[in-house]
């Protein structure tokens, strides 16, 4: 797994400041995208994703409700030379506390770390709404694991993205949802009720959904 020191300047190349972008129409970065019952791509079945980045150039972001299985944070500390193999039992409450997630199809072996914004790092983090941000060093991994990283995390491995105008089409073909996000949906460890919990953020029934689809 990789980790670059230049991700979160890229992508914060791509997306005018804070204060800018709620002022801006169209552009849904900071929102949950959630993959609707005919999503015909399975790669995103029952998908609830942060979107991170989205302007006119397109769109990334990270799927918040896939776990990958194969591997632990503390795994992945040791492979990545932040810790040494018989200190991963003695890691604080805080790391041991951080999901290790698909976060999409692209770059799989990148690690990108989704945190609350009581944590941050000049020219890497990247903050983005609703009490989140991003970070893409190595950097916060070292501050994890000597518990002075931020108060909530998690770990994704790969992305999803969005060439130009790309996200929208999908969205025209209702592929996908758009919802506000909170952090305590984003960063809560019940990750196979998440899609649901999303969806009734806004009211919708995922069983009536799926029957009125059915029926169109």
């Amino acid at each position: 797994m990789q980790f670059q020191q230049n991700e979160a300047e890229k992508m914060g190349s791509k997306m005018p400041p804070e204060s800018e972008r709620q002022n801006q129409g169209g552009f849904l970065d900071g929102q949950l995208l959630v993959a609707m019952p005919g999503m015909p791509d399975n790669r995103f079945s029952r998908s609830v994703i942060y979107l991170c980045a989205h302007s006119e150039e397109g769109a990334m972001g990270i799927i918040v409700n896939r776990p990958a299985r194969k591997v632990t944070f503390s795994e992945l500390l040791v492979q990545l030379d932040v810790i040494k193999a018989d200190e991963a039992i003695r890691l604080p409450a805080q790391a041991g506390s951080v999901q290790v997630l698909k976060g999409g199809p692209v770059e799989t072996g990148r690690g990108f770390v989704l945190h609350s914004n009581d944590f941050f790092i000049d020219n890497s983090t990247l903050p983005i709404d609703n009490g989140v941000s991003l970070t893409a060093t190595i950097d916060i991994l070292r501050a994890i694991a000597r518990g002075a990283g931020p108060d909530r995390a998690l770990l994704a491995l790969g992305y999803a993205g969005w060439s130009a105008g790309q996200l929208e089409a999908e969205m025209q073909e209702n592929g996908w949802l758009n919802i506000p996000a909170d952090a305590s949906l984003i960063f809560d460890e019940a990750l196979g009720s998440k899609y649901e919990r999303a969806l009734h953020k806004v009211g919708i029934d995922l069983r009536r959904l799926s029957s009125d689809l059915g029926h169109a």
